[in-house]
């Protein structure tokens, strides 16, 4: 099935006479007819439901749908895109292990990098994607357990070269992690390009109308686990359940299923079925929301490039954008989701002038929404950085993050202009 079909068919599937609107199974827990029974779920022997925090029928539908759109062997859904991205990490590394991380992410995911991680004893480098293989391989020690990157920045919106990066990482025998939340498997398959695993705040694009907080994390199922000298926890037993050895009895699987009964089980992160049946309702329109999303935000990119208030238009959208030919390469039909960054010229003063005048958009600590919303950063999201780090992240004083709604194109553009005469 093409991705807009997916998006309305896969995961759930009604029986006969069976509701056709996706099933909420508001439970905790699920009733079973013998010990044994009982007893073979603790031991991995089923994939059946028996307690909502493992695995809850609503939101099994609605991972087997993420799964198939990103062309994973499986998903599970977190409660967040921050609990997407930790229990990624955590899977795969503990105290004493490294990672790698693109400096350009969003402002929660450096900090959860460079400070939570640390605290937890899990030592991350960031490296720029404009240094060379060398450079970037050079930080590369024998502890590092995966090289991360978002496939578009938030909000520097600059693309990370996939292919590339997988390159390396497959050199050294660890997996790349992509953050897919702004692109969404619509405009981007990181797996195509070589990425091992996926994580996307469901929040965002995949919700798209700002009711429910969510996240989920997608396994390719190429990684080799078996193979790389790195992961012994994946080849040994594993005595919480009574020395089962992951790619033994998971094989392709073992990646999420170590996910869900290891991380998910202890720290309980996990997604409700009420939530589920939300961020399923956005995927069922998501194909034809970031269409028209990436359509308004490059017309309106292309309409303040020569503003005079403005010092640069951030979208790889457009020709004179650095991420440019990255975005021909890894982004659907050229089109490069709905978020796009403004330089005011009058740094932070004016970029809080001109938010503080819009009328129809919205200031809000959100992105990726229906109706245009906008933020400035350096006051915002990542104010809890330096000025040093503010830079390493591509951000500047004057840079305000705007998320390009669904409204009239010629009422988005009005509203910007106006507030923009304020300045």
């Amino acid at each position: 099935m093409k991705d807009s079909t997916k998006c309305l068919h896969s995961g759930y599937k009604p029986g006969n006479a069976g509701p056709g609107a996706m099933p909420i199974y508001q439970s905790t827990t699920f009733r079973y007819e013998s010990t044994q029974a009982i007893a073979d779920l603790f031991d991995l022997k089923t994939d059946t439901p028996f307690y909502s925090r493992l695995g809850n029928p609503t939101c099994s539908f609605v991972e087997q749908k993420i799964a198939a759109l990103e062309g994973g062997v499986g998903a599970m859904l977190t409660s967040s895109g921050q609990a997407a991205t930790l229990t990624a990490i955590l899977t795969i590394a503990k105290a004493g292990d490294h990672i790698l991380c693109s400096s350009t992410v969003y402002g929660g995911t450096f900090n959860l990098m460079a400070v939570t991680f640390k605290r937890m004893g899990i030592d991350v480098t960031f490296f720029e994607q404009s240094e060379t293989d060398e450079q970037v391989e050079a930080k590369i020690k024998p502890n590092t357990k995966a090289i991360f990157g978002e496939t578009l920045a938030n909000p520097a919106l600059t693309i990370f070269d996939i292919e590339r990066f997988a390159n390396i990482a497959h050199k050294h025998e660890i997996p790349l992690i992509i953050d897919n939340t702004f692109a969404t498997p619509i405009l981007c398959k990181p797996f195509d390009f070589g990425a091992d695993i996926v994580v996307h705040s469901t929040t965002k694009y995949f919700d798209g109308h700002a009711v429910q907080v969510g996240g989920v994390v997608v396994d390719s199922g190429k990684f080799d686990w078996a193979k790389s000298s790195k992961f012994p926890e994946f080849v040994t037993p594993d005595e919480s359940y009574h020395g089962l050895v992951y790619t033994q009895t998971f094989g392709k699987l073992a990646f999420i299923v170590k996910a869900r009964v290891q991380i998910m089980r202890d720290l309980g992160c996990c997604q409700s079925a009420q939530a589920a049946f939300y961020i399923n309702l956005g995927i069922e329109t998501l194909p034809l929301r970031i269409r028209k999303h990436s359509e308004n935000a490059l017309a309106v990119a292309k309409h303040l490039q020569s503003h005079p208030k403005i010092s640069r238009v951030i979208y790889p959208g457009l020709e004179s954008d650095p991420s440019y030919e990255l975005s021909k390469k890894y982004l659907t039909d050229g089109l490069c989701s709905g978020v796009l960054s403004l330089d005011i010229k009058g740094g932070r003063e004016a970029g809080a002038k001109f938010i503080d005048n819009v009328k129809l958009a919205s200031p809000e600590v959100h992105v990726a929404d229906i109706k245009t919303c906008l933020l400035h950063p350096a006051t915002a999201t990542h104010r809890q950085l330096s000025d040093k780090q503010l830079e390493e992240c591509g951000i500047t004083p004057g840079l305000v993050r705007l998320s390009v709604g669904l409204e009239d194109l010629d009422d988005i553009i009005r509203d910007i202009d106006e507030a923009l005469e304020k300045v």
